[in-house]
């Protein structure tokens, strides 16, 4: 599995991004070429190596004309869509756009169609995102990883004046990610690299578990004692089995109503559990009483704790960190008499390991048909060895 880790310990901004996903072996080239397929005046890509604080990397500037006009969400869209691209790279881009759309209008209490972006309809922002997106399809990593997002501190200045940091839409962007602040005395975090990783990254970990193939360096524009530089590795898990970083919740419960216990399970896995369960234990006094416990990402922590809260009869709950093994997993499809049915297969270093079909597909099916459900579920293995 080849992994894109992202070490945000100066924080992200757009132009960081960019170089050190170029130091880490997208050819400039290649970056310039792609980018050119947006049909857009007037900018020039200027990419240099450097170095910030002793260490060496690659800086990219945006070199524009300040434009007056100011373009919305759907300006954006059209220029993206109507431009020779990949359908992944403008996929990809839409959605970092959209992730940076949703923030802005949710600070300034309108909609992703109403609101004018300054900084996000200007053209380095443009060619920041969209280049992180070919960047992106141009190394192809399996999982993007990133550590805990330093943000900065102090006031960053915009086109609504001075605003604290984080900026609200940086802010709005980084619910429910790790972040934290104070080890720079300005803005280390842009809302562009907020958006970009808020659409990439699907794990957040100071964890690097895995076997380092290549690093990459961007240097950022400013100067402290903490080398204003954006790390990223370019890696493969080299684990039998994947592994996921992950919180334990538990609580022991012994007065609640048993029948909001179903409810409060199907509020945890709706909100995002990875795995909840109740199992049933003998309390202080020889009391029967049940345990609750839910498996989540470091992510949904607090959100978990909230409803264990709210939802159950609990003063307190227990947490600590868990690692979980999963085996890669592939859907694929299988026709049997009853129709077309999912098949999860599981496979330990390319060797098939697991394989069973979607019960509830089948329950459904089952349900539809008035056959017994072990023989759909036989058909569907029958077909699948």
């Amino acid at each position: 599995m080849k992994i894109l880790y992202y070490e945000c310990f100066a924080g992200i901004s757009g132009d960081m991004n960019l170089g050190a996903l170029v130091d880490l072996g997208v050819p400039e080239e290649y970056l310039i070429s792609e980018l050119a397929k947006l049909s857009l005046q007037n900018y020039e890509v200027k990419i240099e190596r450097q170095a910030k604080n002793g260490i060496g990397g690659i800086k990219v500037d945006v070199l524009y004309k300040e434009e007056k006009k100011h373009r919305n969400y759907h300006d954006i869209e059209q220029i993206i869509n109507k431009s020779a691209l990949c359908q992944s790279v403008k996929d990809l881009s839409l959605s970092i756009f959209l992730r940076l759309a949703e923030a802005e209008a949710k600070v300034h209490q309108s909609t992703v169609e109403e609101i004018h972006f300054h900084e996000v309809g200007a053209l380095d922002a443009i060619i920041d995102i969209v280049g992180a997106a070919i960047c992106v399809d141009f190394l192809k990593p399996d999982k993007i990883i990133c550590s805990t997002i330093e943000l900065g501190g102090g006031f960053t200045e915009s086109a609504h004046g001075r605003l604290p940091v984080p900026a609200p839409a940086t802010a709005e962007i980084f619910k429910d990610i790790p972040v934290k602040s104070g080890r720079l005395p300005f803005e280390a975090t842009t809302p562009t690299g907020a958006a970009i990783i808020a659409a990439t990254a699907s794990e957040f970990t100071d964890n690097k578990d895995f076997k380092i193939q290549k690093i990459g360096y961007g240097i950022g524009s400013k100067t402290a004692e903490i080398p204003n530089v954006l790390r990223v590795f370019l890696g493969e898990d080299s684990a039998a089995a994947n592994k996921e970083e992950n919180y334990m919740l538990e609580c022991n419960i012994d007065d609640m109503n048993p029948e909001i216990a179903g409810y409060l399970l199907e509020r945890l896995f709706s909100e995002g559990a990875r795995d909840a369960f109740i199992t049933p234990i003998i309390m202080k006094k020889s009391r029967p009483a049940f345990k609750i416990s839910v498996l989540c990402g470091i992510e949904r922590k607090d959100l978990m704790e909230e409803i264990l809260f709210r939802e159950s009869t609990t003063f307190g709950i227990r947490s600590y960190r868990v690692e979980k093994s999963t085996l890669k997993r592939e859907f694929s499809k299988v026709n049997t008499p009853y129709g077309e049915i999912t098949v999860k297969k599981g496979y330990l270093r390319g060797e098939l390991i697991q394989s069973k079909p979607e019960v509830e597909e089948c329950k459904k099916i089952a349900r539809e048909q008035n056959v017994p459900l072990k023989e759909v579920l036989k058909a569907a293995i029958a077909q699948n060895s």
